[in-house]
């Protein structure tokens, strides 16, 4: 498990195991030797299954909800962990899987902005695959989700949070994915968001970009409304 604390005397920053956030490659736990694969309809339910797998977090009988559910890889892991429902978002219409949609355990919400989506419920854990959309847009709107002791594992991927990545075809060189990270997890602290842990995605991104996934607490005593 890899903690993040704010560093009191340099805002924006953090450690992470008592060092320094610039040194997280030495901290990030990454995917175990012999780490089984099952089939999923899109790669992202890999990352997912990776990830929870990692930090050998349940999510058994959970109510979720998937932002950015596209084909529904995602969705299909969350399923597969045991979920109890999963309502699926996404702007899009007719993308998400036959097999998926047809399942009575998702509540299938297309032509949806994640960033307004309203639920008829609070869920205990939400994932977040939102492309172009920035962390700093996409987290505020989906703690408005959450049930107060309820989590958020989102997929960071800093080409799309950063300009160099648009001045360079898209792709970031390593040491510029992870300084992308340390300043998008300073943003996430400072939303009254925890990171508790960070890995690195078994399955690279676009031409290659590093992308991560961060699993998020709310530090209040209630998410906002």
């Amino acid at each position: 498990m890899v903690e993040f604390q704010p560093d009191s005397r340099k805002p924006g920053d953090a450690l992470v195991g008592g060092n320094r956030f610039t040194e997280i490659e030495s901290f990030m736990p990454t995917v175990p030797v012999g780490f089984s694969t099952p089939e999923f309809v899109s790669r992202s339910g890999l990352k997912l299954h990776a990830a929870l797998h990692t930090w050998k977090l349940s999510l058994h009988h959970c109510l979720a909800a998937d932002l950015g559910c596209n084909v529904g890889g995602f969705v299909q892991c969350l399923l597969a962990q045991g979920a109890a429902r999963v309502y699926a978002v996404d702007t899009g219409y007719g993308v998400l899987a036959w097999k998926l949609r047809r399942d009575p355990r998702v509540v299938v919400m297309e032509r949806t902005n994640a960033l307004h989506v309203q639920l008829p419920e609070p869920v205990d854990a939400i994932t977040v695959d939102t492309g172009w959309t920035p962390q700093d847009k996409i987290l505020p709107a989906a703690v408005r989700l959450l049930k107060p002791n309820g989590c958020i594992i989102t997929l960071i991927k800093p080409h799309y949070e950063s300009a160099d990545a648009r001045r360079q075809k898209g792709v970031l060189q390593p040491e510029q994915s992870l300084a992308v990270l340390r300043r998008v997890l300073g943003q996430i602290a400072q939303m009254n968001l925890k990171v508790r842990a960070v890995v690195q995605s078994p399955m690279a991104g676009h031409g290659g970009n590093m992308e991560y996934l961060a699993h998020l607490t709310w530090c209040g005593n209630s998410p906002p409304l």
